[in-house]
């Protein structure tokens, strides 16, 4: 089994977390960032893991359009996780919380956009998170990473 982390990232936050899920696979896994990803290449993984920045509750440019170049079925037998970076709503004034809430995060939208090309979602959207715009990441963030990415590896009884 091989497995393919594709992300973007604005401050650095979103490539530690794809980095930090990368090593804690146990099995070949390329980390990529999306620029770098050749989707004509996804058939040879059989886990799709992709992260994005949340901005106004959706992906960067990047994420977008790496997803929208993949065609229709082309992840049909291909299992597909997604992930985020955001700011926690706590700790937040009365607006930041409501345009959060009004928006919310990058990470189900890249789950659904997954599904729509046929990916079959193994895990939940997960959310990692930073200080502030730019982070950095709030401490234990990467432990969490590697524990999600561990439950990844557990839902695959191939690996």
């Amino acid at each position: 089994m091989r497995a393919l982390v594709v992300y973007d990232s604005v401050y650095g936050n979103t490539e530690k977390i794809a980095k930090a899920i990368g090593n804690a696979i146990p099995c070949e896994t390329k980390v990529l960032h999306a620029g770098e990803a050749d989707f004509s290449t996804l058939g040879k993984f059989g886990i799709l893991i992709v992260g994005s920045p949340t901005h106004a509750g959706r992906p960067t440019k990047a994420i977008k359009s790496f997803l929208g170049k993949i065609p229709t079925n082309a992840l049909k037998d291909t299992d597909a996780a997604s992930f985020d970076t955001r700011a926690s709503k706590e700790g937040q004034g009365a607006f930041i919380r409501t345009i959060i809430n009004f928006f919310g995060y990058a990470a189900p939208r890249i789950a659904k956009a997954l599904q729509e090309k046929g990916a079959n979602s193994i895990v939940a959207p997960e959310g990692f998170m930073v200080k502030g715009k730019e982070g950095p990441l709030e401490e234990g963030e990467l432990e969490h990473a590697a524990s999600w990415a561990k439950a990844i590896a557990k839902s695959k009884k191939r690996m």
